[in-house]
């Protein structure tokens, strides 16, 4: 719950803008709204579509109604707790920078009016919990992320290899309607062979977001070599490097390229780095 506190931290919900990612491309806000706005008269260039017939009649001249953003926003949090994710090396675990990061970020829509959803990825069943407003639905949110996490935790000992995560995609997509917002909390290790093709035609129906949840160590090792253990049993020593292709801004870059704009979340940064990041990342939901 203190994520809550430093949640309210930053710019008022009325004060968002369009731009709030880092990067040279301003996204735009989906739909036209649904709150009238003002009725004024006719310009060319105005949408035909939006011709205010009560007034049009009443003065005899074309008027149009305008409308603002609408503030029923629907957003689900995925978060991905599968077995890769419980791992750090600098104050936590990615697992739980991935929560703290979508808890401050449902709290900000939460008290904006928007409704939050959930869905969980893990070894086991997954966790899901369908969209819904105010703050005893974002209670139930982080009260559903600490206990699948717990269970993530619990049965780390016996889980194998990670499952994929097209799974869950599915899941998120059914909670939310077409417009809708998906938040992906992820390092996106082993996501199964067929993530980005279903990530990409998911974009199209709702918008996305990226958190790509980094730890110190796959960003800066130290040289050497160390020992690794699998999943099927096997151990050893390796001398471990990451491909040009493989950095977090490589995997961003690519997926920006396909519209799906994200951010790097540092683990050992913690929950005040995060805040002002989660109110650029809520400006564009």
């Amino acid at each position: 719950m203190g994520l809550r506190h430093l949640a309210r931290r930053g710019a008022a919900p009325a004060t968002r803008t369009l731009a709030g990612l880092p990067g040279g491309i301003v996204t735009k806000r989906r739909g036209r709204g649904s709150e009238p706005e003002d009725v004024r008269l006719w310009s060319e260039g105005d949408d035909r579509r939006f011709i205010d017939r009560n007034a049009t009649a009443r003065t005899g001249q074309l008027h149009v109604r305008t409308h603002h953003d609408e503030r029923d926003r629907a957003v689900v949090l995925l978060a991905d707790f599968r077995p890769s994710m419980l791992f750090g090396t600098r104050r936590a675990l990615r697992s739980v920078a991935a929560a703290e990061a979508l808890a401050l970020l449902g709290w900000r829509v939460a008290a904006d009016g928007g409704r939050v959803g959930l869905a969980v990825a893990t070894a086991g069943a997954p966790t899901v919990l369908r969209p819904s407003g105010g703050e005893r639905a974002m209670i139930a949110v982080t009260g559903a992320l600490a206990q699948a996490h717990a269970g993530a935790l619990e049965a780390a000992g016996a889980a194998g290899s990670d499952a994929p995560l097209e799974p869950i995609l599915g899941l998120a997509r059914s909670l939310l309607p077409a417009g809708g917002h998906l938040v992906i909390a992820s390092a996106l290790d082993a996501p199964g062979p067929g993530f980005d093709a279903t990530l990409t035609l998911l974009a199209e129906r709702v918008a996305i977001r990226l958190i790509l949840v980094s730890d110190a160590f796959e960003r800066v090792r130290p040289p050497g070599f160390y020992p690794f253990a699998l999943a099927d049993g096997r151990r050893g020593t390796a001398l471990p490097a990451v491909l040009p292709g493989e950095t977090a801004e490589a995997r961003l870059a690519d997926y920006a390229r396909r519209g799906i704009a994200g951010l790097r979340l540092d683990v050992e940064a913690g929950p005040e780095a995060y805040a002002p990041l989660m109110e650029r990342l809520d400006a564009v939901l």
